[in-house]
């Protein structure tokens, strides 16, 4: 390998490695290093695991269901050990073309633990990498409580996505993300699912329409919910967990999910001494995630802000071109697209309604829902839900939000709309094929602008 590369990354996931591949596109010489597997949390132990454990789900609850579209089908049971061996399948084929991705991009792979010891470079076993630039890609990690241990039959994401059985009863502590996906996929499985968050509403960050028709869903699925209320701790037995809450509730259960959120991992890595600024673990960044500390930069779930894993790798890409001398527009946090895959899913991209009135003025914003019981395809897939639309008056259109069965799908018009800040009139000329759910889309941003076909107003 080189003396010195032009850029050595310390950390191989979606940030990570979207930074070493983008700059070797451009004629950089990189050194990526990476303590476990490329891929990172996303693909090993996140993003892509859980979804097909979901898809799973959605497969039992299809065959459950199935009467009511004329098909006879029985559910036998759940063989977790044929999911497991289908959700590794899936990450075993990606991680191995992305392995091939990173060979044939000429990447100097740096297999083991790394850690800064100057600001220009990267120490693994022993061995010293240098470069014109140091990219910090370390992550994150399962967050718990203070005080809260994690062992036996309290679990983080990371031991549930390897669960050998299906649990009876399951209590999932946070209804963010993380906790409704595993809730979700837990009672499709036919475990019984309580769910414990502190803040007023399950997914709090979501838009408060879509928050409390979401809580609706849950609730005819039979998910049971404690929203507005604080876990004050657990005791475990042979037998079971035994949850209390600090309003003097108490839940037993096989098992708790500890999904409190994803903490940065840059603890004993040498950040701080090489002067990084740093807050609560993170690490920070200017709008172009330069650390202000020599050719130092950051990606990725350790930047203060949304961690997902899409971000991280706009972020590297954006990064590498930077390095490179392209001068890239920096990246708008609140036009990434967001997806929880629960059933139902929902996506959104934008601000929600009570941000664009503390940005632009109450007066200044309007909205409008369009229901997908007015949709042909949702219909067909028998699913509820709806598309709301948050514009400035008279403006361009700020937010997306949408709660349905695979709206997911939809939310690359979304960000489009939003990110080259469309008018309802711009996108109300659009023809959306039909019968699909983006004709929902399109529905309500006729009657958004003004020419309502199969809307109600």
């Amino acid at each position: 390998m080189p003396d010195t590369a032009d850029i050595v990354v310390l950390g191989g996931g979606s940030g990570g490695y979207a930074t070493a591949l983008r700059a070797t596109e451009l004629g950089l010489k990189v050194v990526l290093v990476e303590e476990a597997k490329v891929g990172g949390t996303c693909l090993h132990v996140g993003c892509i695991p859980t979804k097909a454990l979901l898809h799973a789900a959605e497969v039992a609850d299809s065959t459950r269901e199935s009467e009511k579209f004329g098909v006879r089908a029985a559910l036998e049971g759940i063989d977790m050990a044929g999911v497991n061996g289908y959700k590794d399948a899936v990450v075993g084929r990606l991680y191995k073309g992305l392995q091939g991705l990173v060979k044939a991009h000429g990447i100097t792979y740096v297999e083991g633990h790394g850690r800064l010891v100057a600001p220009d470079t990267v120490e693994v076993d022993g061995e010293r990498y240098t470069g014109k630039h140091v990219v910090l890609a370390t992550g994150s990690y399962s967050r718990t409580l203070p005080g809260l241990e994690i062992g036996g039959r309290v679990i983080t994401s990371e031991h549930a996505l390897n669960l050998d059985h299906v649990p009876e009863s399951v209590v999932v502590l946070g209804g963010g993300v993380i906790g409704c996906e595993f809730a979700s996929v837990w009672t499709s499985f036919g475990a019984k699912v309580t769910i414990v968050e502190a803040l007023p509403h399950l997914v709090p960050n979501e838009d408060e329409a879509i928050s409390k028709a979401f809580e609706r869903a849950m609730r005819k699925r039979g998910i049971a919910f404690h929203t507005g209320v604080r876990f004050s701790g657990v005791t475990q037995d042979d037998s079971a967990v035994h949850v209390a809450l600090e309003d003097g509730t108490a839940i037993d259960a096989d098992l708790m999910l500890v999904a409190v959120g994803r903490g940065p991992r840059t603890a004993d890595l040498g950040y701080e001494e090489q002067g990084v600024p740093m807050d609560r673990g993170f690490v920070l960044t200017d709008e172009r995630l330069h650390t202000g500390v020599a050719n130092i930069h950051a990606v990725g779930d350790i930047v203060p802000g949304l961690q997902l894993a899409h971000r991280g790798f706009a972020q590297g890409v954006f990064l590498a071109e930077e390095i490179a001398g392209l001068n890239p527009a920096p990246l708008v946090e609140s036009g990434i697209p967001r997806v929880t895959y629960s059933d139902p899913e929902i996506a959104s991209v934008g601000v929600t309604e009570a941000k664009a009135k503390e940005l632009y003025g109450d007066d200044q914003i309007q909205t409008y829902e369009y229901n997908l019981a007015g949709n042909g395809k949702s219909q067909i897939l028998g699913t509820t839900g709806f598309v709301k639309l948050v514009r400035r008056k008279d403006g361009p259109v700020v937010g997306v939000h949408m709660l349905g069965a695979r709206v997911g799908e939809l939310i690359g018009e979304g960000q489009l709309i939003v990110n080259w800040e469309a008018y309802p009139e711009d996108v109300a000329s659009l023809v959306h094929a039909h019968p699909t759910q983006n004709e929902a889309v399109g529905e309500a941003f006729l009657a958004l602008a003004g020419k309502p076909l199969h809307a109600h107003n």
